[in-house]
């Protein structure tokens, strides 16, 4: 008779099969159990015909690289722990000593701080080019270029950038382009179809919602490519926990409904700021005078002069010179409910100042580079309550020196 200890590890009872709920179950797993030798030995981890291990998949992540994947129009989907994995997970599938990796100057910071440590020490040089002109691109691939990075738009300052024509330019010099489509969200536009070759997102933002999951995915049509990134993922080790894929899961059909009602209210907090007279420059595609706007509306609206478009809930806006950084610092700090605080996407509103000057290469400039930028992600609080907010806390603008 065996012990009860070994009765409750090896119980037989087995729940019956087809049991249907709106949201899928949630597997946890390290080790997963074959039925026999021949079927250990017959899995491929490389293919999602069935389960080796569970940093290689379970029913749950496989799920929700699947429907990542739909969201993007790709095929194939990885899931990391990070937006930022999810880039060095590219560089390390497609880069080696001797190669180079050209990064728009406005990109993620972490992208390019990437490149200037670990890339750089590895042997792997990089180039900062301007995303709003092709033809600096074009000058700068060399013979080692093999990966060219977008993004749209620019990281704080929001210039959209031309996305087909540079793609474009890569691809005439067979170079591979990687695009990161964390503010599009696979919403705004199809980032395949501007070009690229991969696309990577942070689902910490608007497929997560909640500011509550750190996850990144990279995704892509091409097979060959897929695999690539695939045995760089398995080689890095890269997982994400169960419970932070229910979560992302439980976010999905959401997502749009959540990215339309971010975008109205930062369009309508957006043209309020723009017509205060602290303001000087307001930096969001979907407005005209804002850099790129229409590379915005050409690949957001299809091109329909009445179309609204997509443009996410984030906007930059740079206070009128007369204001020193002290005084835009006590403006972010007299907002109540707009919090201080990194990343976007979820339901809380955000405000941060930067120091831009600090962040560019001055000879790629494009942004206005006198006053102090600050940039808001709106949540899902009432627009009017947020607009009192800002109305409030920019009086204290010229109290405090």
């Amino acid at each position: 008779m065996s012990h009860k200890s070994t009765d409750l590890v090896h119980h037989p009872y087995v729940p019956p099969a087809g049991f249907l709920a709106p949201q899928p179950g949630v597997f946890k797993a390290s080790t997963v159990i074959f039925a026999n030798v021949a079927a250990l030995r017959a899995r491929d981890w490389r293919y999602k015909d069935g389960y080796t291990y569970g940093l290689h998949g379970t029913p749950t992540t496989f799920q929700l690289e699947e429907r990542i994947a739909t969201l993007e129009g790709g095929r194939h989907c990885v899931l990391v722990p990070s937006g930022l994995a999810a880039i060095a997970n590219v560089d390390m599938a497609l880069l080696a000593a001797g190669d180079e990796v050209l990064i728009p100057d406005n990109a993620y910071g972490p992208n390019k701080a990437l490149a200037e440590g670990e890339l750089k020490r590895w042997g792997i040089s990089h180039q900062l080019y301007d995303a709003m002109n092709p033809d600096d691109l074009r000058a700068r691939i060399g013979p080692k270029t093999r990966l060219v990075w977008l993004e749209a738009p620019g990281s704080v300052t929001m210039e959209f950038p031309p996305l087909a024509r540079l793609a474009a330019v890569a691809r005439e010099r067979g170079v591979t382009t990687a695009l990161d489509n964390t503010w599009g969200a696979g919403l705004a536009f199809d980032g395949f179809a501007s070009g690229a070759d991969v696309v990577v997102q942070a689902l910490t933002k608007y497929p997560s919602g909640g500011g509550d999951v750190l996850m990144g995915s990279v995704v892509t049509r091409d097979d060959a490519l897929h695999l690539k990134l695939k045995l760089a993922h398995m080689r890095l080790g890269f997982g994400v926990g169960a419970n932070d894929a229910e979560t992302v899961l439980r976010s999905l059909p959401s997502i749009e409904l959540r990215y339309r009602a971010h975008d109205r209210a930062a369009r309508a907090l957006a043209g309020w700021l723009r017509q205060r007279p602290e303001i000087a420059h307001l930096l969001h595609p979907a407005f005209e005078g804002s850099p790129g706007h229409a590379n915005w509306k050409a690949l957001c609206t299809g091109g329909d002069a009445g179309g609204e478009g997509l443009a996410a809930g984030l906007f930059s806006v740079v206070f009128d010179e007369r204001y020193a950084s002290a005084q835009v610092d006590a403006f972010c700090d007299a907002l109540r409910l707009f919090r201080l605080g990194y990343s976007w996407g979820g339901p809380v509103s955000l405000v941060v100042p930067y120091d831009i000057a600090t962040m560019r290469d001055a000879r790629l400039a494009t942004w206005p580079n006198k006053g102090v930028l600050v940039r808001f992600s709106v949540g899902l609080e009432a627009v009017e309550d947020l607009r009192a907010d800002l109305e409030q806390a920019l009086g204290a603008l010229s109290g405090a020196r």
